[in-house]
């Protein structure tokens, strides 16, 4: 390719992503290359003037008054489906089951892993020969017991949440 095909290719580019960015600038410090960017460098910049593009103001924003800091409460459409009480109570405990079946998966996994870590100081494997390989098993292990502890502690908080 040529250099002007290069040069018209890279200014349809900038134009394009131009309209995403805002203005672009032609940079050519003395003694220097051409620079195409959408920073304004000092004086040896220039605005380029690129047709077509058209650069949207941004958005004003307006600060909260405070009486009405608070939105007001959106209210449900008359078409939107209901359920009822003893519908939504199934559901519930539907839940409510699904979340102590997963809760005692999740501590019977966290027993495992604390008994396999035992107090910090699990066995060392035949491949462990390497101390550095062992303690990144420990770090693991570790990293799977706080993991496995958050996850109890949020399927707790879950079915505390369900009504």
């Amino acid at each position: 390719m040529t250099t002007s095909c290069k040069l018209s290719m890279l200014l349809a580019l900038l134009a394009l992503a131009g309209a995403a960015h805002g203005q672009i600038y032609k940079c050519q410090p003395p003694g220097g290359s051409v620079e195409f960017t959408d920073i304004n460098r000092g004086s040896y910049c220039k605005l380029m003037d690129l047709p077509g593009m058209t650069v949207p103001a941004p958005p004003r924003r307006v600060a909260p008054s405070p009486r009405n800091a608070q939105p007001a409460p959106l209210a449900t459409p008359g078409s939107f489906p209901r359920v009822d009480s003893a519908e939504q109570r199934a559901r519930d405990d539907d839940r409510r089951g699904i979340l102590e079946e997963e809760l005692k998966n999740e501590l019977q996994k966290l027993s495992e892993l604390r008994r396999e870590f035992n107090n910090g100081e699990p066995e060392r494997r035949g491949d462990e020969r390497n101390y550095a390989k062992y303690q990144e098993r420990v770090a693991a292990m570790r990293d799977s017991i706080s993991r496995s502890e958050k996850n109890v502690d949020a399927l707790k908080r879950e079915i505390a949440n369900i009504r």
